[in-house]
């Protein structure tokens, strides 16, 4: 079957293995000096041992490959204790696999094994299993989750001021979000509040780090938000904004990313989109600097 799954280069692979603590479905292995994926069958294809991989050696593309089975992972993965089970629940989560993710929960109910504490917030609450509802063998019913319910946001520019102390107060700006949700991932590209936008293209990561955002480049603007590295459906992505370059009419658009080479993907999937819609429009691209200033 065509899917998703990881490739190394091993002209860029110079052995280090830090790509091995992140895969604890056990798909990587340094063999002869060299990370490899030992088996399609433990490939998620979700990429988590991109980011620690200094070469830049890992990629994740679509070819045939065998079926990833997430219970067989499973077996695996119990075997090495609860910090990996923890690790592995979270990575399925943060990219939201809801059925990889009740499977491997299932698993663990099944084989009397303790699910540890970890962060779920990529599955919605309607969608995490329970014990309970595995012993009862019952189906996990899919429902829509309440944060992606869409919503326009009014500003009116002021600034509060909130208690710190009893002694002394602190300022801050009002929020410029004019929308909800951003993530690209749970937008509607038919939503009205597209409708003659200035957008803001931003990597995940830039509102972290430049300490501005919100008046410098939020002000007056529709956010999409995306991570051109980690997320897993970047060709959904193109296809995404692909459409809402051409159901609506943009103004412009500004490109933020960080300076680190993979969060150069921002613009390339802005200008592959663009290409698809047959849509040309003006775009500042601007890149952030790890210390938090802007890149002349």
């Amino acid at each position: 079957m065509m899917r998703k799954i990881i490739k190394i280069d091993e002209k860029k692979c110079n052995g280090c293995g830090e790509c091995i603590p992140d895969c604890p479905e056990g798909a990587l292995q340094l063999i002869e000096g060299k990370a490899r994926l030992v088996s399609d069958l433990f490939c998620d294809g979700l990429g988590a041992c991109i980011g620690t991989c200094p070469q830049g050696a890992i990629t994740v593309i679509e070819r045939e490959g065998e079926p990833y089975n997430e219970k067989v992972v499973m077996e695996n993965i119990a075997r090495q204790g609860q910090a990996v089970i923890k690790a592995h629940l979270e990575h399925l989560a943060s990219h939201g696999e809801k059925d990889y993710y009740n499977t491997a929960v299932e698993y663990l109910n099944q084989n009397k094994i303790q699910i540890p504490e970890h962060e779920n917030t990529g599955i919605s609450d309607f969608d995490k299993p329970t014990a309970e509802s595995f012993s009862k063998d019952q189906n996990i019913q899919n429902s829509s989750c309440p944060g992606s319910f869409e919503r326009t946001l009014k500003r009116n520019g002021a600034v509060s001021s909130v208690k710190k102390t009893s002694q002394e107060k602190i300022n801050f700006a009002e929020s410029e979000l004019r929308q909800w949700p951003i993530q690209l991932k749970l937008l509607n590209p038919s939503s009205t509040f597209f409708d003659s936008a200035d957008l803001l293209i931003a990597a995940d990561c830039v509102s972290f780090a430049y300490g501005s955002f919100h008046p410098q480049f939020l002000k007056g603007k529709i956010l999409i938000i995306f991570c051109p590295k980690l997320d897993s459906d970047i060709e959904g992505y193109i296809e995404k904004l692909a459409e809402i370059f051409s159901t609506h009419e943009i103004k412009s658009i500004t490109a933020l990313h960080m300076e680190v080479p993979c969060c150069n993907g921002i613009r390339i999937i802005i200008d592959r989109a663009l290409k698809k819609a047959g849509k040309t429009i003006p775009i500042e691209d601007i890149t952030i600097n790890i210390n938090g200033s802007i890149r002349d």
